[in-house]
């Protein structure tokens, strides 16, 4: 049997109807279903999700039919009840997560039931994945109303590739921060190898989120959960180009109108010089479709030469009409609708004809090719595929796309009219511009864009994501060959066991013991101190090599028979009371560098410096990511500068930056320890300081990074929670 892609949404692509006992089952087009299509059609694939029917609203009887009806379809239906679908759907989905992922966070509404369904809903979509699982296969899974469920299949099948993409925005990290279940949120999304955004601003805001929430350690697109690398990508989602070209094309070659088009031509040949404007939406709360009216109030207020001259058509997608909030927008932009056709309208010509309702392809066409704008102003939006639509089906390129600078698809349209949403006069005047641009600047500006949306078409967005989810798959499948699970680490013990001399350089923060916000609280604990007994039991030299100072070491492993490295190798204890410098360095410096650093501890709250005998340690731990990581560039630079043609070097380690002579590190004091052969050389450490031991030991060490970076070591392990049970496999 084939590998095969699994496609995971919340609706299949689908409509079900259900008239007395019969049921009939169709494809749906538009939206996800047209952007899947491509890889649906392929013999291998299968597509989960609910059927648009109620469970405990049809017997058992017809829920078999519909079941064995989609699986022609090659889909399989996830069945949720009535009560499932108010609780995850209507309840978490659309009163929590759509308002505050498009910033209306005035409208979310927590409610711990909902939450819970919203699990329950999620582990039911898990099990039925699971059950149509088979080794090999990859899962694609879409959109926030499943944010849960890539790491409910990772738990279950860790081989499995898992992608996930969102078609909405992801908020900033302050907004996002507001939701009671942040954490719980993000460590389901990164279940996936792959997520993917529209935008590079939504993949922005998750990976700020995620290194600002949960802490995770992050580099550029790449976010390391344990042993895994998670990759984060924009990958901008299309239109079937074609699909709307050719269709735009047939329209005009017609010789039969439906009455949409009949009663557009009827008002053009009234009034030949006329302009149409047209307005496509679902409505809702996010499209601005309210302060889109009242931009065209001000406008037709300010310049009356128009009247007459133009007409907004506004199609308006009825959706979620039971929520109350959808409820007064109705209401509203009835009122608004109500209140400019009052105040302009003349015996001949109302300024807006205003549809409540969805419309057939057919006449979206019509729509699309009669129409001299196109006036699209979300308040905030994922993508919105009418941009690209209205673009597509202009054959002759003209047209004007007026378009808010807050959808997804903006970053893409700069040759389009850009506008603020919230700004009635700034639309106004992008209206009058759109309605007098001459028909030569119209065609260039659509050329450019029509030239981008056919060769970035919906097939090529999904053949992208896939080609990245294989990428990360295969970066998946390297980095286990160096992970130290139960197949090397056998044949390493083995090693250990057959060798008479052994000798084994242990980090110690990061490694031996976690890190703490205030570094003297980070202690062994006492099963730290029983493996080390049982190591130097077992005839093993250990040696404790640490930037801490000697002090320090002496106090936590003075009474244990073990050798002690101090800052990074300055100094050296060799199982007695005595320390030796390895060098005679000089502290001269010291004076004038840590004025400086105390300027950085001033201004970046929460970080602080300490001061050791050789060197000056910058700490920023708790200092808020980004600004962290700014002011600890900015600091490396500023020294870096100063130290130049010294012997005094900049070292960055695990959120520390440290100031001390470059001629000694923990790969030279390591290889001080090698003058006597050992048959088994063993290193363990977690951050940069540590790779010096990696690249000094010899070829036939065994070297273990604590952490997934990049690294000289031969082998990694999650982190440092898993580094007592590696020694552990040592002593048993």
């Amino acid at each position: 049997m084939k590998n095969k892609t699994i496609i995971v949404s919340n609706r299949l692509p689908l409509n079900v109807s259900v008239e007395q006992g019969d049921v009939k089952v169709f494809p749906s087009v538009g939206g996800l279903a047209t952007g899947m299509k491509s890889i649906h059609q392929n013999s291998e694939s299968l597509w989960i999700g609910w059927a648009g029917v109620a469970s405990d609203e049809i017997d058992e009887i017809t829920a078999e039919k519909i079941k064995k009806l989609s699986i022609k379809e090659k889909c399989v239906p996830v069945p949720l009840t009535h009560q499932e679908l108010e609780e995850y759907y209507f309840g978490f989905s659309n009163r929590v997560l759509w308002p505050l992922f498009h910033y209306f966070m005035e409208y979310a509404d927590y409610d711990e039931t909902h939450w819970e369904a919203y699990k329950k809903v999620n582990e039911k979509f898990a099990e039925i994945i699971l059950e149509n699982l088979n080794e090999g296969d990859k899962i694609w899974v879409h959109d926030y109303q499943l944010l849960l469920l890539p790491q409910m299949i990772k738990d279950k099948r860790p081989d499995i590739s898992v992608g996930f993409f969102q078609h909405i925005p992801f908020p900033s990290y302050e907004i996002f921060r507001t939701v009671p279940w942040r954490e719980e949120i993000l460590k389901g999304m990164l279940g996936a190898d792959l997520l993917g955004f529209h935008t590079y601003d939504y993949e922005r805001h998750f990976i700020s989120s995620v290194s600002r929430i949960l802490r995770y350690e992050t580099n550029i697109n790449s976010i390391h959960v344990g042993s895994r690398t998670v990759k984060v990508d924009s990958f901008p989602m299309s239109i079937d180009y074609e699909k709307f070209h050719n269709a735009a094309i047939e329209h005009q070659l017609k010789n039969e109108k439906t009455s949409l088009q009949i009663r557009i031509d009827q008002y053009k040949e009234l009034v030949p010089d006329s302009k149409l404007i047209l307005s496509i939406d679902r409505l809702d709360y996010t499209k601005g479709i309210a302060q889109r009216l009242k931009a065209l109030e001000y406008f037709l207020d300010k310049y009356p030469q128009f009247t007459e001259k133009v007409r907004l058509i506004m199609l308006a997608v009825p959706s979620r009409e039971e929520v109350p909030q959808y409820q007064h927008l109705k209401k509203e932009i009835d009122e608004l609708v109500g209140r400019i056709n009052g105040k302009f309208s003349t015996p001949t010509w109302t300024p807006v004809w205003y549809f409540y309702r969805s419309l057939p392809f057919e006449e979206l066409i019509e729509l699309y090719t009669s129409s001299d704008v196109a006036f699209l102003t979300p308040i905030r939006d994922g993508m919105n595929l009418v941009a690209k639509e209205y673009i597509a089906s202009r054959t002759d390129q003209t047209g004007v796309l007026i378009l808010s600078e807050m959808a997804g698809v903006a970053h893409e349209m700069n040759d389009a009219l850009l506008i603020n949403p919230n700004d009635d006069k700034q639309m106004s005047e992008a209206l009058k511009q759109a309605l007098e641009m001459p028909l030569e600047e119209q065609i260039s500006r659509n050329k450019i864009i029509q030239k981008r949306i056919k060769r970035y078409n919906v097939d090529k967005w999904a053949e992208d994501f896939m080609e990245a989810l294989d990428a990360a798959s295969q970066l998946k499948e390297e980095n286990l060959t160096r992970f130290l699970g139960a197949n090397n680490l056998e044949k390493i013990i083995e090693k250990f066991n057959q060798s008479e001399t052994k000798i084994f350089f242990l980090d110690y923060d990061g490694t031996l013991t976690g890190f703490h916000a205030n570094p003297e609280k980070a202690l062994p604990d006492e099963g730290i101190y029983h493996i080390l007994n049982e190591l130097i039991q077992k005839n093993v030299k250990v040696v404790i090599i640490s930037g801490r100072g000697r002090f320090f070491l002496e106090e936590q492993f003075g009474h244990l028979p073990v050798d002690l490295v101090a800052e990074h190798g300055v100094w050296i204890r060799r199982k007695n009371p005595e320390w030796r410098m390895s060098q005679n360095l000089d502290t001269h410096w010291m004076e004038s560098i840590r004025p400086i650093i105390e300027n950085f501890v001033d201004r970046t709250p929460g970080s602080f410096l300490e001061e050791k005998e050789f060197s000056l340690v910058w700490h920023y731990r708790k200092v808020a990511p980004g600004l962290s990581e700014k002011r600890a560039n900015e600091l490396n630079n500023v020294l870096t500068g100063l130290l130049a043609n010294s012997n005094i070097g900049v070292m960055p380690g695990n959120k520390v930056l440290e100031v001390k002579n470059a001629i000694v590190n923990k790969g030279s004091a390591a290889n001080s320890f090698l003058s006597k052969p050992y048959d088994f050389i063993f290193g363990m450490g977690d951050d940069w300081t540590d790779e010096y031991i990696f690249r000094e030991l010899p070829e036939s060490a065994i070297t273990v990074k604590v952490g997934t970076e990049e690294t000289a070591a031969k082998y990694y392990i999650e982190n440092q929670e898993k580094v007592k049970d590696l020694l552990r496999k040592f002593i048993l």
